[in-house]
């Protein structure tokens, strides 16, 4: 049986951990979810290091809320890349789910955001494992996780 991880962060101002199993829950079987919760964004990938070697995942959903200051910026982007040292040491994905407290207007679409970037990821690990054709079908159009799709360029 696959083995799908999270791994999520006590920062984070949504439960957005919840969000991602509730999502893949809905989305097909085949599957058990392993969950990891570290304090902040920086100590992820550690946390999807240790899904990948201790639990034996074959993917890793990384989420967390970095905040909107400057070193909240720097430490997303240390983060981010620690997670892309993470998925060529084990060479298994880790998918990214980063929701920045300024990409929003006001708390409420924030956690609209959170919700819905943490669900449509979900989806794509589950694609990454089991329906890839899913994700080829769809290359070039524009697809974005949380905010409006963009469209291919006509």
């Amino acid at each position: 049986m696959k083995r799908i991880g999270v791994a999520d962060t006590t920062f984070a101002r949504v439960d957005m951990g919840g969000f991602a199993i509730d999502e893949l829950k809905k989305t097909g079987t085949g599957f058990r979810v392993e969950r990891y919760t570290v304090p902040g964004v920086k100590d992820l990938p550690v946390a999807a290091k240790r899904l990948f070697d201790e639990r034996e995942c074959d993917i890793v959903i990384a989420l967390g809320m970095p905040g909107a200051n400057d070193i909240d910026k720097v430490c997303a982007h240390e983060a981010s890349t620690g997670l892309i040292h993470v998925q060529l040491m084990a060479n298994k994905h880790v998918i990214e789910v980063f929701v920045h407290e300024d990409e929003a207007k006001n708390a409420k679409e924030l956690a609209w955001l959170a919700e819905r970037r943490s669900r449509e990821h979900a989806v794509n690990a589950y694609d990454l494992l089991f329906r890839p054709e899913r994700l080829s079908k769809n290359a070039g159009k524009g697809l974005r996780q949380g905010f409006e799709d963009v469209g291919p360029i006509s």
